[in-house]
């Protein structure tokens, strides 16, 4: 059954693997323009998370990403050809960009022509996660639960638990490790 948002201004249904939670905002069905995923769930959204103006998911054939409960996007803009786990009351800010491979290039060119055979990259982001505006995430990284991203970070490393990271290339400023 096709979904189509009663607000939306683009006028095309949802695409068919994308579940959307109870108590839901999406936005625009316009951030699955380049939505290529082959997978049964190319996006799951948890219940009452939200995804607002300028957030796209620009996903290659295998790619599927999961959003936790209580999630808020703003602009964010998530290229994978892998699998995104981003857990529960997760805030990412405007125009972050999280992607598994330093080539964001559009999903069917890269189907697979970049990564070659080997295991799907998965980018993991905890629970209780803030990540700033302009922030880069790239790569198979995990970032832990209660970790904050600063503004105009780029992560290529996991991030600890309970960390603040910032900087290019991101390093831990507060938390684990962190010496005034």
């Amino acid at each position: 059954m096709a979904v189509m948002l009663e607000h939306d201004w683009y006028p095309v249904a949802l695409p068919p693997n994308v579940v959307v939670g109870e108590r839901c905002w999406l936005h625009s069905s316009h951030a699955f323009v380049h939505c290529a995923s082959g997978r049964d769930v190319a996006l799951a959204l948890g219940d009452d998370s939200g995804i607002y103006h300028g957030t796209h998911f620009e996903l290659g054939p295998d790619a599927s990403v999961v959003i936790g409960r209580f999630c808020t996007l703003v602009g964010a803009v998530v290229c994978s050809d892998g699998d995104v786990r981003i857990g529960d009351h997760v805030f990412i800010s405007h125009e972050v960009v999280i992607a598994d491979s330093p080539w964001v290039v559009p999903p069917q060119a890269a189907a697979g022509a970049i990564r070659g055979s080997g295991p799907r990259p998965r980018i993991e982001i905890g629970d209780d996660v803030w990540i700033g505006a302009r922030a880069t995430i790239v790569g198979d990284v995990r970032i832990g639960d209660g970790a904050i991203v600063g503004a105009g970070a780029v992560v290529t490393a996991d991030v600890p638990a309970g960390c603040v990271v910032a900087g290019n290339p991101a390093r831990v400023v507060r938390g684990e490790g962190w010496s005034a």
